[in-house]
């Protein structure tokens, strides 16, 4: 794969209503996987579920991680699990999220949006560090200690984009990143949100370029399936401010992950 593939996985059908996600669904170099019809995905991936994604990545000539990975809202960023497990080489991981997802399961071993970086920890053997970014403060507490895991809080990052949190690894980068780190004006997700600009998360991101490959880079955090509008944003605001978040971060992204 080159370095300009994206792939999108559409779970919910929401990026029918972003002009610049259509768009790009249609480039050449985009590869389009819908996934709505796959039951068992939403929050939760059963195993059936995992097999069925595989295969329809695997059907579409997918065979890395390298690229820019779009799927769709928070409840499904268990797809970063998913695509590290593509990856083949030591690596560190790089999660923006508002929430730390490496919680148990609250039945079973089931792969879920709340506990996929817990899994990758577990369960992937080329991962070196995980280092979490933008956490809120009150659920910092609740996460165990790793000696694998870095967390980066909420209020540790300033909102002036010149600082910019220390950050070393000697290994390739893979970067997931929720939107709901991002504060309302530049995201409208299903989850609730931080206070992160995308201004400053782009300098972090552009900090760690300078020293490491970036194998790829997740993005999700849409609207939920049934948004329907909140004191802060319309439907459509919602689609068309995630969209403009969207391309900028496919412009700026492009460039930086390796083929």
């Amino acid at each position: 794969m080159s370095q300009n593939n994206s792939i999108i996985q559409d779970f919910t059908g929401v990026y029918a209503e972003q002009p610049f996600m259509q768009g790009l669904r249609g480039r050449d170099a985009t590869y389009y996987i819908d996934c709505a019809d796959i039951p068992g995905t939403d929050c939760y991936c059963d195993d059936e579920a995992i097999e069925i994604i595989r295969r329809r990545i695997a059907d579409a000539g997918i065979s890395d991680a390298h690229g820019i990975h779009f799927f769709d809202n928070g409840n499904y960023h268990y797809m970063s699990k998913i695509w590290t497990d593509m990856v083949q080489e030591p690596f560190s991981l790089v999660v923006f999220d508002h929430h730390p997802d490496i919680q148990e399961p609250r039945f079973g071993n089931i792969l879920s949006c709340g506990g996929w970086v817990k899994k990758v920890l577990e369960e992937n053997k080329f991962v070196q560090s995980v280092t979490l970014i933008g956490v809120a403060d009150h659920l910092v507490e609740e996460i165990p200690p790793h000696d694998k895991v870095m967390i980066i809080r909420e209020s540790e990052i300033s909102t002036h984009t010149s600082h910019i949190p220390h950050l070393t690894s000697s290994y390739p980068l893979y970067i997931s990143i929720d939107k709901d780190a991002l504060s309302t004006d530049y995201a409208a997700t299903n989850w609730d949100q931080g206070s992160l600009s995308l201004e400053h998360m782009k300098a972090i991101i552009e900090a760690l370029a300078k020293d490491n490959k970036i194998i790829g880079v997740d993005i999700c955090g849409e609207r939920a399936r049934d948004f329907a509008g909140d004191e802060r944003h319309s439907v459509q605001e919602a689609d068309t401010l995630n969209d403009l978040t969207n391309r900028e971060l496919v412009e700026f992204l492009t460039s930086l992950v390796s083929s």
